[in-house]
């Protein structure tokens, strides 16, 4: 035993200095990762960046052959409504030469298989057709009235999802209180309210009595072009709010639950518990309730993006909806077909980048 004591002070003396501190790097050397540590945390990190990359892999696949269907729905359900689509453009005393010829040219007279392969060859093409009541393109038609529904949901989501979420977190937090059913009174007006009578008395009260905002139109003068301007923005207000109702009812009613089931959790308790501050308790709130919520207002928006035929109806707003109506009343197949397309495009590739984004969030979503 006497033996081994002179080797510990050897031992010791080798590592410190005189001053009996440790030599510098000793210390370092204490604390840094081993190399089998250092790999194992390599092929962690590279192991949760294949999994992201094999579930955004698996997510697009999945999109493919739901492209497809949406493309076969949108041809078959304008084909199997009763009427001619040649009726918009032949006049009254029309002979059956003439329908016989435009029926060719439209490609009418083929089998609707055929009819379908080569549409959706063009399609991918980026071919429409043309519009049978207009003769100009159907994508550049759809585009310009596509642009317009975007900006007109972009401003709804922010006004009907910034709200949504405030009124649904104030109401969870305090839940069974007067300003709970504060917001949650308001939340259940947004969503039971018809958006179409909202935007009349809209209209009504402040174009008509109150003279504040314009009624009609995307911008002075009828136009339909978009400028980030006082003067385009104005026209841009009420159509907004009007659309930003429901979306901010279904947001607040899903934030507001969200928000009250996992305040009754176990580690919200445990977190108040250790001391953890409320804001930092808030914050694992949101990261929890985010997923869903996020899913709920990725569908939210892709309902706006779809264009409401009554909301831009109401306020003559130049969207898809606005053009979807024009589109069935005239009886125009090949704009009735590309605004369809297009439209559900949007909403399909929405969800994707929901998904991805709900993945990126939450893990949990990736490993299952």
């Amino acid at each position: 035993m006497a033996g081994l004591v002179p080797g510990i002070h050897d031992f010791l003396a080798r590592n410190q200095d005189v001053d009996g501190r440790d030599k510098p790097g000793h210390a370092e050397r204490e604390i840094r990762w081993p190399p089998k540590d250092r790999s194992r945390a390599n092929s962690r990190l590279l192991t949760e960046s294949h999994s992201v990359l094999v579930y955004i892999a698996r997510r697009i696949v999945y999109v493919i052959p739901i492209v497809i269907s949406v493309a076969l729905v949108c041809f078959l359900l304008v084909h199997i409504t009763p009427g001619d689509p040649l009726v918009a453009v032949l006049p009254a005393d029309a002979s059956q030469e003439l329908a016989a010829q435009l029926r060719i040219a439209y490609g009418f007279d083929r089998p609707l298989p055929i009819q379908f392969g080569l549409w959706l060859w063009k399609a991918v093409n980026g071919d429409l057709g043309h519009s049978i009541a207009t003769g100009r393109p159907v994508l550049s038609e759809v585009m310009r009235a596509v642009g317009n529904t975007v900006t007109l949901a972009i401003a709804a989501a922010m006004i009907g999802f910034s709200l949504g979420l405030l009124f649904g977190l104030i109401a969870g937090y305090f839940r069974d209180t007067w300003i709970d059913k504060v917001a949650t009174s308001v939340a259940i007006a947004g969503v039971s309210v018809p958006h179409y009578w909202l935007g009349m008395v809209m209209v009504i009260v402040f174009s008509v009595q109150l003279n504040w905002l314009p009624a009609v139109g995307a911008g002075p003068g009828g136009s339909g072009a978009w400028g980030w301007d006082w003067e385009h923005i104005r026209y841009l207000i009420l159509p907004a709010i009007t659309t930003s109702v429901i979306p901010m009812g279904i947001v607040t009613r899903t934030v507001r639950a969200l928000t009250g089931d996992i305040l009754s959790q176990d580690f919200v308790e445990a977190l108040r518990a250790k001391g953890l501050r409320e804001t930092n308790v808030f914050r694992h709130v949101i990261k929890n309730a985010a997923p869903t919520a996020m899913a709920v207002m990725g569908l939210q928006l892709g309902y706006m993006l779809g264009g409401s035929i009554l909301i831009e109806t109401v306020f003559s707003w130049p969207g898809s909806g606005l053009l979807l109506n024009s589109a069935i009343f005239q009886r125009d197949l090949p704009l009735l077909q590309g605004t369809i397309l297009v439209l559900a495009l949007f909403f399909v590739f929405l969800n994707l980048m929901v998904d991805i984004a709900q993945a990126a969030i939450d893990p949990r979503i990736k490993r299952s």
